[in-house]
């Protein structure tokens, strides 16, 4: 995998089973995203405040294998699988040491101000890649 994000999870991360609760999978892929993201160089605030651009997740194809207990420590490993004009799709796996415990297939695009399918400027896609 491209990028790896620790994650810990918490009692608040947790439902009545003791297993965390589905939703908050997506909260640590997200935030993978956004490390993964600037980690590549890319001022997220200032795409929106220069060009009025901003990224927005469009489809999550999410399977849910095994469950995380309170305190666990897991790593979010994110990589881009396709990156076009308008839409840049990665998969992103969490996993506790070896055992892979969620995988998802996420489809991310750029809109614009007004909430419109927008292209993602060259020196972002490069930036992706």
């Amino acid at each position: 995998m491209e990028h790896s994000f620790p994650v810990r999870v918490y009692y608040e991360d947790t439902d009545m089973a003791g297993i965390v609760f589905y939703a908050n999978y997506l909260k640590y892929i997200e935030r993978a995203r956004s490390d993964w993201v600037r980690g590549k160089g890319i001022d997220q605030a200032e795409l929106k405040e220069t060009d009025g651009l901003v990224f927005a997740v469009r489809r999550v194809e999410a399977d849910y294998l095994a469950p995380a207990r309170f305190d666990d420590e897991l790593i979010v490993e994110t990589r881009p699988i396709t990156v076009t004009g308008a839409r840049l799709v990665m998969e992103q796996i969490v996993k506790r040491d070896s055992e892979l415990l969620f995988q998802a297939i996420v489809t991310i695009v750029c809109i614009n101000e007004a909430g419109q399918p927008a292209r993602l400027p060259a020196n972002i896609r490069l930036m992706l890649h």
